[in-house]
């Protein structure tokens, strides 16, 4: 875990080069663990979609509440969707079209469900201090210390980003052909409004078509810990 006091922040206007697009859906279940199954159907329709830096965000539901409990992770557990839920994707803005006439309409196979894609519309991406990604693939298997140095040091050397406040999750392991995946939750906070951008837009590590590496906005990490 690293942490440093805070600094004021930079007054920036968002820019929309990059921005993602938030499509309907109607879909009754998906598996828990889809990130491969769903880069796979999406990247199929969209066969330009891994050379264009666009990044597909996994399909997420509430946590556990109100007596709800959210299954445990795997391809063989399910998660009910609602019809607020919705696939994002991020890209480039001027794919935003070619990617609108790709999917809108079309149903995807993921993992025996069926999941049929209505309209997208596009959000700007969040100038917010704190981020989140629920899955990063780092290049080795490390450990919660190791992870954060890997993490610290590739934002400085490749987005000019210094990380001041960071704390990862457990281990995820996401399923595919050759073998689990190993990917880590990544929380940064006390990001100036640039440094946010650039990460958003440029994301963190490989596999940006299972979501790992796509940063969203987040409501703090101050509640999750506070230095004595």
């Amino acid at each position: 875990m690293f942490w440093q006091d805070e600094e004021d922040t930079l007054t920036i206007t968002v820019p929309d080069d990059v921005v993602d697009v938030l499509f309907t859906l109607h879909c009754r279940s998906i598996p828990v663990d889809h990130a491969y199954n769903l880069g796979q159907a999406v990247n199929a329709a969209v066969p330009w979609l891994a050379d264009s830096g666009a990044g597909i965000h996994t399909i997420h539901v509430a946590g556990s509440q109100n007596g709800w409990e959210r299954p445990s992770h795997g391809v063989d557990q399910h998660l009910l969707l609602s019809r607020r839920t919705k696939l994002s994707i991020r890209v480039p803005e001027a794919r935003v079209a070619a990617l609108q006439t790709a999917l809108e309409g079309k149903t995807l196979d993921i993992g025996g469900a069926a999941l049929s894609i209505g309209s997208g519309k596009p959000r700007a991406l969040s100038k917010a201090a704190t981020l989140f990604a629920r899955y990063v693939a780092s290049p080795a298997d490390l450990d919660e210390e190791a992870f954060l140095r890997w993490a610290a040091a590739s934002l400085r050397e490749r987005l000019d980003i210094h990380v001041r406040k960071a704390l990862c999750g457990k281990q995820t392991p996401l399923d595919t052909p050759q073998g689990p995946l190993i990917t880590r939750s990544l929380m940064l906070a006390d990001l100036k409004p640039d440094a946010s951008l650039r990460l958003q837009q440029q994301g963190l590590g490989p596999h940006r078509l299972m979501g790992c590496g796509l940063f969203i906005p987040h409501k703090g990490i101050d509640a999750v810990h506070k230095p004595a």
